[in-house]
């Protein structure tokens, strides 16, 4: 069992890249276990609870975007007592695709390592998020929450996603290949992506097991995670998802937090200015102000205001 103690002093911030996983590896090392696969990845878990969070995760962002520059969920196992499983790659955009990962988990499969926990959630997001809902049929009965996930980059599925030109290159069609498929034995799945990114819905679209759950963050982009995070509900998210309450009616509770949350606010203070929909653009500004002080929000709403009083007075000037 973890000694979960010694992740409350983690000692990760302001360490460049090669001391950070330096520190990890220490970390891991004292109270759990640590592995190198291949040559761009690191396995690490710690025993402690019952439950067991599975994630993908690269180092770059860990060190950028996380709580204490820390693996979530490293995080997550000290906040909540869960066991962890963290796969950690060297690289930002990262698809998980190498036979030593697939090694790793054939060998966890025929020890029966899954089966030793009453619940698994396999997390990801992106590249990650692929990788969680390829690698969850590793642990029948599992549920999976993928953040903006691929459902493949092979050429023949996915033509139309030119965006990770690269990675194309790699092998999706052998073992874990297909993560749509691979999602078939999970008990439940959350698909979490923005519909107005349209290469993450045509992907979304492609989970359509009877299992999974869409649920959709307009206008929050690329990096959901990143401001759902920022948002405060992230883990709340995952906390549910752990315990297989995740709804779209839970979901929507959650997604009500982006009223507070400034870059979506400027986001569809951009989009409502482009489209020249000044009524909707003024309801906005008056909403965010009602609690804060902006001037990019006050200075916009002072400009319609100004305009429509001297349409106003045009009108009736020539009425």
């Amino acid at each position: 069992m973890a000694d979960q103690e010694q992740l409350y002093d983690l000692q990760l911030e302001g360490l460049d890249a090669e001391e950070w996983r330096a520190r990890v590896e220490e970390v891991c090392h004292q109270i759990g276990h640590c592995e190198t696969l291949g040559k761009h990845y690191l396995a690490m878990q710690l025993d402690a609870g019952p439950r067991l969070f599975v994630s993908f995760e690269n180092i770059p962002s860990a060190r950028k975007f996380n709580p204490e520059a820390a693996p979530r969920g490293w995080l997550l196992a000290r906040d909540r007592g869960w066991s962890c499983l963290t796969i950690l790659a060297k690289d930002p955009e990262n698809w998980f695709r190498d036979p030593a990962i697939y090694a790793f988990f054939d060998r966890l499969i025929d020890d029966g390592y899954f089966d030793e926990f009453e619940d698994v959630l396999f997390y990801g997001a992106g590249g990650a998020g692929y990788a969680a809902a390829a690698f969850s049929v590793s642990a029948p009965e599992a549920r999976v929450l993928a953040l903006r996930p691929q459902a493949t980059l092979d050429p023949a599925r996915t033509p139309w996603d030119r965006r990770f030109m690269a990675q194309r290159a790699k092998d999706f069609t052998s073992r874990f290949g297909y993560a749509p498929m691979m999602l078939e034995t999970a008990s439940q799945a959350w698909i979490v992506h923005d519909p107005l990114v349209p290469e993450d819905a045509m992907h979304a679209t492609l989970f359509e097991a009877p299992n999974t759950i869409l649920l959709r963050t307009p206008h929050l982009g690329l990096t959901p995670e990143r401001d759902l995070s920022l948002m405060r509900v992230l883990d709340d998210i995952i906390d549910e998802a752990m315990d297989g309450t995740l709804d779209a009616d839970s979901f929507a509770g959650y997604w009500r937090a982006r009223q507070g949350h400034l870059p979506y606010l400027r986001t569809l203070f951009h989009i409502l200015e482009e489209d020249g929909r000044d009524g909707l653009l003024a309801r906005l500004c008056r909403f965010v102000l009602r609690d804060t002080n902006r001037p990019l929000f006050a200075k916009k709403l002072a400009q319609i205001e100004a305009r429509t009083a001297e349409e106003t007075s045009t009108e009736t000037e020539n009425a």
